[in-house]
């Protein structure tokens, strides 16, 4: 078997133009994670968060028992073949030139012609990601079956994480080829499940079944694998309810301020409820409240069936409706 021979490029196919969006990810026949998925995830969240008219974006896996197995390992090995040894001091510095790069056009152009064209790749991968967590679009991972590696990665980086029951894992692999995680995983999976579990998981190499997935917090919900994507989208459609808006400012305070000390996240909350206080649908929203309580003489919150209809309209009082740039 010829392992240099060139492989089918990798592709997103997306179902829907507005509401909740379909990403089915055909990685080919081994479910492999590659260059040309890259810039397609980027290019869609780009999009999604762009538009308002578009509200969450469901993940799931064109294989039949694989979401997305890991990277194209030759992707990965030509692109650490050619540079000197470099120790990690170096390596962080290499980084943040790339993250300048990427943000140059016409530098980045012509960096990508040169050897530091992976470099440029992972940098934007990870770009992407932080992107899924500050947008007010909400991303689901239907996890039709085993993600390892960038797959698990993709997966934590959405919101939601709905996993198929049956012989499927989920974990960080990277150590059984003498590499480490490179998508996310070792931030992001010990804020999901703690430090030690993540720890010890990463460290082996040794990836979760649903149920321990589930019982550690590193999915949210284990369904049939005939469910799973039906469950995705159900969930979608009931968060992306609520304001687009206010669901970003929401995410960036937890992804982004609970990782700072008290002091500075109380700020950085402080700053999202300032925006969000000042725009016309809360501000509509607020005098609705006020005007209902006054005729009521009840705050309409503390009602328990108000509050169920509020939960299932994603807005308490009115109708739930969707206007461009004010949700």
């Amino acid at each position: 078997m010829d392992t240099s021979a060139p492989q089918p490029a990798g592709h997103i196919a997306v179902e829907g133009h507005a509401g909740v969006l379909v990403a089915r990810i055909d990685g080919g026949p081994h479910a492999l994670f590659d260059a040309a998925i890259a810039k397609q995830l980027k290019e869609l969240v780009d999009r999604a968060d762009r538009d308002p008219d578009i509200h969450a974006v469901v993940f799931t896996g064109t294989h039949p028992d694989r979401f997305l197995s890991h990277s194209d390992v030759r992707w990965l090995q030509k692109g650490g073949t050619g540079f000197p040894p470099i120790n990690t001091r170096l390596a962080r510095l290499v980084a943040r030139t790339a993250r300048l790069i990427n943000r140059l056009p016409g530098v980045r152009t012509l960096a990508g012609m040169t050897r530091l064209k992976t470099l440029l790749e992972l940098d934007s991968f990870h770009a992407t990601f932080l992107k899924m967590n500050a947008s007010g679009t909400i991303f689901i991972a239907a996890l039709n079956g085993s993600a390892f590696a960038v797959g698990a990665e993709l997966a934590w980086a959405c919101d939601l994480r709905i996993m198929a029951d049956g012989d499927f894992v989920l974990g960080l692999s990277e150590v059984l080829l003498a590499l480490t995680p490179g998508g996310g995983g070792s931030q992001r999976l010990p804020r999901l499940i703690g430090t030690q579990q993540a720890l010890i998981a990463v460290l082996e190499g040794r990836p979760f079944t649903p149920a321990e997935a589930l019982a550690l917090g590193a999915v949210d919900e284990v369904v049939p694998q005939d469910q799973v994507l039906a469950r995705s989208i159900e969930r979608a459609e009931y968060l992306s309810l609520r304001a687009k808006k206010s669901l970003g400012a929401i995410k960036r305070s937890i992804y982004f301020g609970s990782s700072l000390s008290l002091e500075q996240g109380l700020q950085f909350e402080h700053a999202e409820f300032l925006v969000r206080d000042q725009s016309q649908e809360a501000q509509r929203r607020m005098l609705e409240y006020i005007a209902t309580t006054d005729a009521i003489g009840e705050l309409p919150l503390l009602d328990r069936e108000t509050y169920a209809r509020a939960l299932s309209a994603g807005r308490i009082g009115g109708v739930a409706h969707r206007q461009t740039g004010t949700r």
